[in-house]
């Protein structure tokens, strides 16, 4: 099969350790099952199953009902292959039926951003829709996730970035009010939605109300801030941590999608055997929203070299068939290129203004905001 995998990791060149070619098809073990990709426009096998595939691999049972309490879980991309390829081998139990109502494009975008940002708005903050929350940094996957399920639940979101043009577009995606980082906001929230860490923690901790909360699932500006203990003991502060979600919570999120009308924002979608200007794409910043691959076919030349490694795109963000029995013949040649679909003026977003720092490497591109829809023909 056709793979894009992070054969290695260069901080002074990303995109060195991106390979494309070819990789065995993978072989599922006891309980895991081989899913092979779809797009959403692409021929369905009569006894396959629209699904969306959890990117959690983990024991329920061990985190006390709740996979994400494992100790020892993992994301596809880190033990396990990823998903940037036309077959991958889950656990059965990680799949999600997909609603016919999303496309998979936009189902493609749940499992990783949409699902963190749905636990900390619905499980982590601790309140309820009309309550006012802060999200920090707009513009990145989670933060753009944060504002459009805020929205569309009813919270009061306020958003800060230090672009002017990333503001007005938090405004157009649903944020009530959008601030510069770090201003003084107009009164305290109720809780503050923290991704960036260092950059923006003051600010985080000054912004609320005595007895609020912060939710945190990230870090990305540095993981060692000035713990602004004082303030927190005093007005009786709360710091929650958060990451990723269960796949029930998956199967709530994609049918509060379906029942909202909420859809995740893409920036634009690539072939597969072009992931190599998606990963640039992130590294320069010259985004906003989703970067979504679909898989096509192979790319007319891929590049020299081995496929050592798994493939890349941990979010496992992936709409597929279950084909039973085997998938068949493999992906059709054609190739076309997507242009971007963000609404609006296009922009070019510095990842530090995303995220609060610049993705220094492919590993950190795949915990960020990448998210892939493959498509195959079975």
């Amino acid at each position: 099969m056709f793979a894009v995998i992070a054969a290695r990791i260069d901080a002074a060149d990303p995109l060195s350790g991106l390979e494309l070619g070819e990789r065995p098809d993978p072989v599922p073990s006891g309980g895991w099952v081989t899913v092979t990709v779809k797009a959403a426009s692409l021929n369905h096998h009569p006894d396959g199953n629209e699904v969306i595939v959890h990117a959690v691999i983990a024991d329920p049972d061990a985190g006390g009902g709740d996979e994400t309490l494992d100790p020892r879980r993992s994301l596809l991309s880190e033990r396990y292959d990823g998903t940037f390829a036309e077959q991958v081998c889950v656990p059965r139990r990680n799949l999600v039926p997909k609603p016919a109502a999303l496309s998979f494009a936009e189902a493609a975008c749940l499992p990783t951003a949409y699902l963190t940002a749905y636990k900390m708005l619905f499980a982590r903050s601790g309140v309820e829709p009309g309550a006012t929350v802060l999200v920090q940094g707009a513009g990145g996957g989670v933060a753009t996730a944060l504002i459009l399920l805020g929205r569309a639940a009813g919270y009061r979101v306020w958003a800060t970035s230090r672009s002017e043009a990333k503001r007005e577009r938090a405004v157009r995606l649903g944020a009530d009010q959008a601030f510069p980082a770090g201003a003084r906001l107009p009164e305290r929230v109720d809780v503050v939605m923290e991704t960036v860490g260092q950059a923006t923690w003051a600010h985080s901790v000054r912004s609320l109300k005595p007895g609020g909360r912060i939710v945190i699932c990230g870090a990305t500006s540095g993981d060692a801030p000035p713990a602004e203990l004082t303030r927190v003991f005093f007005t009786q502060l709360s710091v929650t941590g958060s990451t990723m979600g269960t796949r029930d919570q998956l199967g709530r999120l994609a049918r509060f999608c379906e029942q909202s009308g909420a859809r995740p924002l893409i920036d634009r979608m690539l072939p597969l055997g072009h992931a190599r200007d998606g990963f640039e794409a992130m590294i320069t910043g010259d985004l906003f929203g989703k970067i979504v691959f679909e898989c096509l076919g192979r790319p007319p030349q891929p590049p020299p070299g081995g496929c050592g490694g798994g493939p890349s795109g941990r979010s496992a963000a992936i709409p597929a068939k279950v084909p039973e029995p085997a998938p068949g013949s493999g992906l059709s040649s054609s190739m076309r290129r997507y242009p971007g679909r963000a609404p609006g003026p296009a922009s070019r977003i510095n990842p530090g203004e995303l995220t609060g720092a610049p993705c220094r490497d492919l590993q950190q591109l795949r915990l960020q905001t990448v998210t892939a829809w493959l498509s195959g023909d079975c």
